[in-house]
Parts: structure tokens; sequence; C-alpha cells
């Protein structure tokens, strides 16, 4: 069967809706349009009762109690939520807030934000996997903390954070554990109740439900966590998110989440398995390729690469029949090397030669065959043009050359 051009691998930027999602969402997009907050009329409540349906759903891949799901606009708006939610809420506790150096900009911001506001964060720094440990975190605690967020998996690099363990040091110690589990949620297990987890954001359009609509898990017992809501206007969602709620989204939403839960165990070794024939094809026939990351402790679908000698938008500019990201969607459009792999120790060379690639549920065999050969024939047209890369071939120790000012 012929590979149809060009090739998608960057599932981790987005995904398309799944036929079975938006077959589910057909009838909300046109005969079912009532709004799920009328409660005098039978469009309202077949559209209150599809929203229902949608959150036992989520609940289920959760582990949840359908009552701790909170819809929102995505996981931005989510993690806005959790985190400036909670500050507020807790804020007569304490004001300290514990996150990572390499989160999405959109735990970084609110963070950021907050302590604009007075109060204080701490950015941990990860290892050289990216990976922060549940000891860091216990070491950060004070008695003026109040939340912790740290993501289950990182969107560039795909690494895992061990959160069992920081969840048990954050209930320990009386501290809320947020967690953007955007690149997590659909690919690896995850259940709030074993895991302790106290609030986690989540999107649609990861998990090949639609966009523009997410959700906030948000912990009714043991500890019962309150927030500050951040957008007046009607009480919805429990008085946490006011707003006509985006009924065939959320239906959409509900649908990717049941199938995630029952396709999950045949799906990840499936797409670990795609991921890893791309790495070894591309590291059999190329020197100087370094992978970012754990090389365990991994989303399935993920592997970020760096090509030494490599400028990484040229790459990508020589390979256009494959469509791959040099880093976060929400940040490529700079042209900054990554704050992700900086953050891990990668120097800002190797850091702007880096590719993530990002498998998916419609990835083939054939279309990680075609990408392998595009990339190493393009990497290998590129270092014909390298004079760097041409002296580290003759074995000469590059850090050690000094280079003459211009």
């Amino acid at each position: 069967m012929p590979v149809q051009m060009p090739v998608y691998l960057d599932y981790n930027a987005t995904t398309p809706i799944d036929p079975r999602v938006l077959e589910a969402m057909m009838p909300y997009l046109t005969s079912e349009f009532g709004n799920a907050a009328s409660r005098n009329h039978a469009f309202g409540w077949r559209a209150e009762a599809a929203v229902e349906s949608a959150r036992e759903q989520i609940a289920r891949l959760l582990g949840a109690s359908s009552k701790e799901i909170v819809f929102t606009s995505g996981a931005t708006e989510s993690n806005n939520l959790a985190i400036k939610g909670a500050a507020a809420m807790y804020r007569e506790k304490g004001n300290h807030i514990i996150t990572c150096t390499t989160e999405h900009k959109a735990v970084i911001d609110p963070c950021k934000r907050l302590a604009e506001q007075g109060y204080e964060v701490t950015w941990l720094t990860p290892d050289s996997y990216g990976r922060v440990s549940a000891q860091q975190v216990a070491d950060a605690i004070t008695d003026r903390t109040i939340l912790i967020s740290l993501m289950a998996a990182n969107n560039e690099i795909g690494t895992l954070h061990p959160i069992v363990e920081i969840a048990k040091v954050a209930k320990d110690r009386g501290v809320i554990f947020h967690s953007d589990a955007t690149q997590a949620v659909g690919k690896v297990p995850i259940d709030v109740e074993a895991t302790g987890i106290d609030l986690l954001s989540l999107s649609a359009h990861k998990i090949y439900g639609p966009k523009g609509v997410g959700a906030l898990y948000v912990r009714r017992r043991g500890p019962r966590v309150r927030l500050v809501c951040q957008m007046d206007g009607g009480g919805h969602e429990r008085g946490m998110r006011s707003g006509t709620l985006n009924v065939p989204g959320i239906v959409g939403l509900g649908a990717a989440a049941e199938i995630c839960r029952t396709e999950m165990d045949a799906e990840a070794p499936r797409l670990a398995a795609l991921r890893d024939r791309l790495h070894k094809g591309i590291a059999d026939r190329l020197d100087h390729v370094q992978l970012n990351g754990h090389p365990i402790e991994r989303t399935p679908n993920t592997v970020n690469l760096s090509f030494a000698y490599v400028e990484g938008e040229a790459l990508m500019m020589k390979m256009k029949d494959v469509a791959v990201s040099s880093g976060s969607a929400c940040t490529s459009a700079s042209l900054e090397p990554s704050y992700v792999l900086r953050a891990i120790g990668v120097g800002d060379d190797l850091a702007h030669s880096s590719i993530r690639f990002g498998v998916g549920r419609p990835t083939t065999e054939a279309e990680i065959d075609h990408a392998v050969e595009r990339v190493v024939t393009a990497v290998q047209e590129l270092r014909q043009l390298s004079p760097l890369y041409e002296l580290a071939q003759e074995g000469v120790d590059l850090k050690q050359v000094k280079w003459a000012p211009h």
C-alpha cells in the first residue's frame, strides 16, 4: 500500500479526530443542539444527559468519580484553573508553589504570573533524562507550600515523572498535587485514586478528540480540593467554570476517552514498536545521533533525537513530506533552542539540531520506513555541507579547537 504524503509524525502536537469520535459528535452538531443548562425541555435534557455520559467516560479512564470532572476549553485553561484556583483558595495557608523548569508553558506562565503577585515559586531542575525525583520535591517543601505542579509526561521528550512517589510525598506533607497529564492520558495508565493525584489536566485533541475542549479532575475526598473559579458568569460546573458547555466537544472528549480506556493496552505496545523502529532505523545508519529523554520511562509514542552538525530547521525543510516538530508546537515559532533540552543539559548546538517524532494511532510501518529514509538522506546531505562534521570524522576534538575571532 503506497504511503500517503505527507507523513504525519507530530502526534504530540495534535491528533486527527477518530472517526468513531466524530460519529458520536455528529448528532450534537446537527439535530441535538440543545443547551445542557436548559432544564425546561427535552432538547436541554438530552444535551445534559450527553454531557453527564461523557463525564462518566472520562472518570472511568482516570479511575475517578464523574462528580470530580470539570469541563474546560482545553488543558491550558485546566492548568490555569488548577494552579491559580488553588493558589487563591489556599492563600491564607501559604504562598509557596513547587514546579519544574521543563513544564509546558501552560504551567510555567501561570506560575510566573503568581510570582508577580507575591507567591514564591521553586523551580526544580530535572536530571539529564528530564526527571524530577520525589526526594527533590520533599526537600523543596516548606511549611508555606500549598501546591506542587509537575507534569506526568513531557511534551517534547516524553519523559515520565515518578508521579506515584511524588504524590505520596505531597500527601504525607499535606500539600495539593496537580499534574498536567495532557501527554500521558490515553497513552499510559493513570488512576487518580491509586496515584493520589489531587488535580489533573487533560485535553481532547491529544487523544483523537476535537480541539477546544478539555477537562480538569478535582479530588472530592481525601482531601477535598477546593478552587477559586477563574471565570465568572453563571456558576456552571459546580461553580468552578462558568460558560455554556460545548456539548459536541464534550461528547467527543468522552468518546475519545472511552476508546483510549478500552484500547490503550493493545495500542501502547504497538506505538512503542513503531517508535523504536524509527529510532533504530535512524541510529543504525547515522552516527552522532543522541536520544533526548529517558530511554525507558517515557511515553510509548515519543522519540526526540539530536543530529549533531545539522541545524534542525534546515533538516525539517529538507524533509517537507514528513511532518515533525523541533519542539513544542506552542513555542516552535521561536528561534531559541528548546528550553526543555537546555534544562536537561543539552548544549545549544545539539538543542538546535533536535527533532521530535511522535507516532500515533494511524501510523503504519510503511510510514515509519519512509520517514527513516527521508531523515537519513537529509542528514547525510546537510552534513556534506558541514566543515565541522568533516573535522569530526577526521578525529578532531572540536571542543578543544580555539576558533579565531572574526
